[in-house]
This record gives C-alpha cells, sequence and structure tokens, in this order.
C-alpha cells in the first residue's frame, strides 16, 4: 500500500467492513479471493466479495441478528470464514472464532461464556467434532453450514449459507439501500470480535478486539511493509488466530490476491501453483522445511552430498557475516554466488520461485535456520504479536536483524520494564479487555494504558526488540540460576533427528530435554551408523545407542548456550506431544504444568531429583 493509499483509508470510517469492501472496490480484481475444487483454482472477483459479504450481512438481519449479537465460527481455511465474517461484522456483530482442533469441552465454554447466538460451521466433520458441545447451548438459535449438502437433517437451527444469502438477496431487492445504511451506523468502537485465549493454565480468556483495534493495526502495517496489489499470497495458518486473519485484512486492504490453503498436506503443492510473494508462517513450519531439505541433500551420495553440505556451510558464513556487519571477502561472494546457482535455487523453486518474504510469528526462530533460508535468498521476517494486541512489530525487508522481532510498527509503542524485563505494549491496536474478567483486565491493562505481555526481553542500540521467553515459562535450577528454555529449545530443534523439544529441570540439579525425535530421519541416521533400527518405537526409546545418538545432537547444538542452560541428558518419548492429550494448546503451545507432572519420573532420571 503506497502512502497516498494509506491516507485515503485514513479518510474511510475506521471499521473493518468499510476497509475491506472499499479495498475490493478499488483495485476490482478478478481474483481477489482464491481457493481449489475438484483439482482447480477457482477465482472470486472483488466484485463478487463485496455481492456475498452484502447477502450475508442482510441474511443476518433477516433472521433477527444484529449489532453486539455474537456469532461463532468453526472452520477450516477457505473464502467462506472471511466472507462471514465481514458480513456479521458489518451488522455490528461479533465474531467470536474457534479453533478447529479445540476440545469439546473448551467448544461449549466459549460458546456459553460469549453468549453466541450462531454458530457457523464448514461441514459435516466438524459438525460431528462439535456436536455434543451445542447440544446443551440453549441460545443458540441458528447453525450456518458452508457446505449444504452436509447438514444434520433433523436440526431446526440449520441453515446453509447459500440459503442465508438468498435471505439476503431477497431483502436487497425490496431495499437495495439497507446494507449502506446498516453500514454506516458501524462505529470505530464497536467490538468487533472476542477470541479466547487457548492458555497455557487456566480457563480460557475472550479477548475483546474493537474495529478500531484492526483498522489501526492494518494502517500501522501497511506503512511498514512493502506490500503492494501485484502480490500473491497463500493462506495456511489458521484465520481463527489473531495472526492470520489480522493478515488476511491487511493483504485485502492492500489489493493482494489471497489463496487459501485449507490443510497443511496441501501446502507443498500450492506453492508450486500459486507460486506466492509473500506469505506468513511459525517456526515449526521452517522446521519442517529446513530438515526435509536436508534430508534428500544429504541422502544424494558422493559429490552431490559434498556439494550440499559445502553450500550450507558457505550460506551459513556469508549470512552470518551480513547479519554482523562483518567484511565480506570476494572469495566468499563467488561462493555463495555459485552455492545459490547450484543448491539453493532448488530452495527458492520449492516455495514457488517468486516468494520476496515470509513473515514469521508465535515462536523463536533459531539463527540457523533463519541463516540458511537468507542464503537460498528466502527472507524470513521475524514478528511479534499477540492476541492481546495484533501484530506489534517485526523486521523489514531492508532492516534485519536475525533473532530478533524487529520494531514497533507505526503508532505504536514498546518498552522494557525496569523491573523485571517484561515488555510492554501500548497503542490503539490494544485490547477493550478481557470479556467478563474485569479482574484480569486490571492485571494486564495498567492505569497508563500499557498492556503487560508476560514476555521478557531487551531493546538493543538500533531499537530492535527480543524476546528471551514467557516470564512463566522461566525456571530456576537448584543451584539458583534461571534457564529460559524457549531459547535453548529453538537451539535442539536445528537437529534433524528432533521433530519436539521441551527443556525441563525446575528446582532440579541440570538442564535435561524430553525429545520426541523425527522418527524417519532417527531409523536411517542409526541404520547407517550401523545400529539396529527394526524395533519399535518404545523400544528404540529405550536403546542406549540411540538414546546417546540424540543426546550427543542436544550436546553439540546446545553449545552456544550458557554452561548451565546446556542439555547434557535427554529423554526420548515415542509419540508427539499433542492438543488431544491435554499437552498442548490448539495454537500448539506448550502446556509446561502438565508436562512436568507427567513426565517428573523422566525429568527426575535425566535432571536429578
Amino acid at each position: 500500500m503506497t502512502v497516498d493509499n494509506v491516507e485515503g483509508f485514513n479518510d474511510l470510517p475506521q471499521t473493518l467492513p468499510h476497509f475491506c469492501i472499499e479495498a475490493f472496490r478499488r483495485y476490482g480484481k478478478p481474483d481477489a479471493l482464491n481457493y481449489k475444487n475438484n483439482g482447480n483454482w477457482q477465482h472470486i472477483s472483488g466484485e463478487d466479495a463485496i455481492g456475498r459479504i452484502r447477502r450475508i450481512a442482510l441474511g443476518f438481519s433477516e433472521l433477527g441478528f444484529g449489532k453486539d449479537d455474537k456469532v461463532a465460527i468453526i472452520s477450516e481455511n477457505r473464502p467462506e470464514w472471511s466472507l462471514s465474517d465481514l458480513g456479521v461484522l458489518s451488522i455490528g456483530g461479533v465474531i467470536v472464532p474457534i479453533y478447529t482442533t479445540q476440545a469439546v469441552e473448551q467448544v461449549r465454554y466459549i460458546l456459553e461464556d460469549s453468549g453466541s447466538k450462531a454458530l457457523i460451521v464448514s461441514g459435516k466433520k466438524l459438525w460431528e467434532h462439535v456436536e455434543k458441545a451445542v447440544q446443551s447451548v440453549e441460545h443458540l438459535e441458528k447453525i450456518v453450514f458452508f457446505d449444504e449438502d452436509e447438514m444434520p437433517e433433523h436440526d431446526n437451527r440449520a441453515i446453509s449459507l447459500a440459503d442465508l444469502e438468498e435471505l439476503g438477496s431477497k431483502r436487497e431487492e425490496i431495499d437495495e439501500k439497507e446494507f449502506e445504511r446498516i453500514l454506516d451506523a458501524l462505529e470505530p468502537d464497536q467490538l468487533a470480535t472476542i477470541i479466547y485465549t487457548s492458555g497455557t493454565t487456566g480457563e480460557p480468556k475472550g479477548v475483546m478486539l474493537t474495529h478500531g483495534n484492526f483498522a489501526s493495526n492494518v494502517l500501522s502495517i501497511s506503512y511498514g511493509l512493502p506490500i503492494i496489489s501485484s502480490d500473491r499470497s497463500l493462506s495456511v495458518l489458521p484465520l481463527s488466530h489473531i495472526f492470520e486473519r489480522t493478515v488476511f485484512y491487511v493483504l485485502s486492504c492492500n489489493g493482494v490476491a489471497v489463496h487459501y490453503c485449507s490443510a497443511f498436506e496441501q501446502l507443498a503443492g500450492h506453492l508450486q501453483e500459486v507460486k506466492p510473494t509473500i506469505m506468513t508462517a511459525v517456526p515449526r513450519l521452517f522446521e519442517q522445511v529446513y530438515h526435509k531439505i536436508v534430508k534428500k541433500g544429504r541422502a544424494a551420495g558422493g559429490v552431490k552430498t559434498k556439494l550440499f553440505n559445502w553450500s550450507l556451510k558457505v550460506g551459513q558464513d556469508y549470512w552470518e557475516a551480513v547479519d554482523n556487519h562483518k567484511f565480506i571477502s570476494p572469495a566468499l561472494r563467488a561462493k555463495h554466488a555459485l552455492a545459490s546457482r547450484l543448491v539453493f535455487s532448488k530452495w527458492r523453486e520449492g516455495v514457488g520461485g517468486e516468494l520476496r518474504f515470509f513473515v514469521s510469528g508465535g515462536a523463536p526462530l533459531s539463527k540457523k535456520l533463519s541463516y540458511a533460508f537468507w542464503a537460498a535468498d528466502i527472507p524470513i521476517l521475524q514478528g511479534y504479536g499477540m492476541t492481546e494486541a495484533c501484530i506489534v512489530c517485526a523486521n523489514r525487508p531492508e532492516d534485519n536483524k536475525v533473532g530478533s522481532i524487529g520494531v514497533p510498527f507505526k503508532d505504536i509503542e514498546m518498552m522494557v520494564a525496569e523491573k523485571d524485563g517484561e515488555i510492554l505494549i501500548r497503542g490503539e491496536n490494544v485490547m477493550r479487555g478481557y470479556f467478563n474478567k474485569p479482574e484480569e483486565t486490571s492485571k494486564a491493562l495498567d492505569a497508563e494504558g500499557w498492556y503487560h505481555t508476560g514476555d521478557v526481553g531487551y531493546q538493543d542500540d538500533d531499537g530492535h526488540f527480543y524476546i528471551t521467553d514467557r516470564i512463566k515459562d522461566l525456571f530456576k535450577l537448584s543451584n539458583g540460576k534461571y534457564v529460559a528454555p524457549q531459547q535453548v529449545e529453538s537451539l535442539l530443534k536445528q537437529s534433524p533427528l528432533v521433530a519436539q523439544a521441551i527443556v525441563v529441570g525446575d528446582s532440579r540439579k541440570q538442564v535435561g530435554a524430553l525429545i520426541v525425535p523425527d522418527w524417519e530421519a532417527l531409523r536411517q541416521t542409526i541404520k547407517d551408523e550401523g545400529i539396529d533400527a527394526s524395533g519399535s518405537r518404545e523400544e528404540l526409546c529405550e536403546n542406549r545407542h540411540v538414546v546417546k545418538r540424540v543426546q550427543n545432537d542436544a550436546i553439540r547444538f546446545t553449545k552456544e548456550a550458557s554452561d548451565y542452560e546446556r542439555v547434557k541428558r535427554v529423554y526420548l518419548l515415542p509419540n508427539e506431544f499433542s492438543i488431544d492429550k491435554g499437552e498442548m494448546t490448539p495454537t500448539l503451545k506448550i502446556k509446561r504444568s502438565v508436562i512436568n507432572e507427567k513426565y517428573s519420573e523422566a525429568i527426575d532420571e535425566i535432571c536429578g531429583s
């Protein structure tokens, strides 16, 4: 978005429907929203998007929904998610997103606590998941289904999105100006959404965000990042999360063609077909891609493997020098150019070949992985945000410091508290508060308007911020030393043998790690090294040679940590931590208290009691 366009949006009412509808109209793109159906990409033009938003809004209005009515939505990523969101927002309604991975009891809690009058569901699979939760929610008046052929037969609350739009179309025929009147009544300080934080401890809290919160964030980010209307984006992170939902608003308002990816397993194919120029992701995605590339490169054998390893080393050396403003010799420049042409060009092709930059958030990304992608000319800009304050800051393509979360976007203030190093945030992007939780709100928002994030970090002399960990995740060893586990975990995940890692040792003698191996990579590695790899996962977890092999990687990759933070012993687990087992939140954050209790004996074994 150019500065002129930003100023143009400043003249609009600061609400999401005003912003997005104006952008769809202004850019008039034939492929504003895109999705794949029966093997082919289908396109929704900006004009058609506006029409559907109008019809959805008027359809809900015809059913008696209006200002401040809560409408929950649970669906995979697809255009209907965004169109329904904007339709409900247009009538002053409040969207309550629910993760597709949310446990049934949490779904029930969210519906009850929010007072949702309607639930939007994509289809049969998710309906079967949430049906039990819905049964006991008495105030739920309507259930809207995206897929008409997957609606329940005997629920008089059910209506298809197509039928809802038909109601809206008939209402528009009667009064073609009604939608404009409804939209004109929408105010920036009206509540737009209640997003329930997944919560690693306690019950979820409903974060209240207004239209003004989002609108200010859209403008701030648009000033800060070089987004242009010719860009293409692939939406793979869940729209129920604040990160991807805010990104959708930003991209739409900048005229970017958005392509929806409804499942992670479709990502590789979609990247080749869409050839995105901008994309958001989380560190886990980069870790998986990196390990897959390394595995393939090192399995080639002979000269090809030597060339691959040489290129990785050259790329690391080159970008470490760039990042630290060191002298780069002509020889290193020449080597990097050769590695780029022979090896890294294939990495670029793997993500479509036209990517200008990734924006990464949600967790720390190790320097090693960042350098590897930068070496392949795939820039990763780490950023930072949270449900309570949308997207706060990020690195810029022209000012990127690997390991940092960048600098704040326009009109957003950040500071580090002198007392404990906590990161504080203030600005129009900060939430109104927690729904029905005034005491929790007063704890998070102080009298001067600063939001207390719970993250600890620091700011360097150039103004870049760094997150070291969550305050509540820091733990103390029996010798009194404090450990920031996330930083050490990001080092461990550099190993191709590690799928998941949790650093433990609270009140123990030393740090240890619970590790779920990448079983395919581990079996191949130990087989190549002459260790029997034929046993079950459980048997291999008990095999001292296998444990030692993973432990050696842990020792090697955590060498750069402080001595007391280095992992010297590991405990292997056969299966990944999961939401279903209560070990992770729907946003894939580890519930450390659950892990510490569940694996206390294992932790004693590797850390000392």
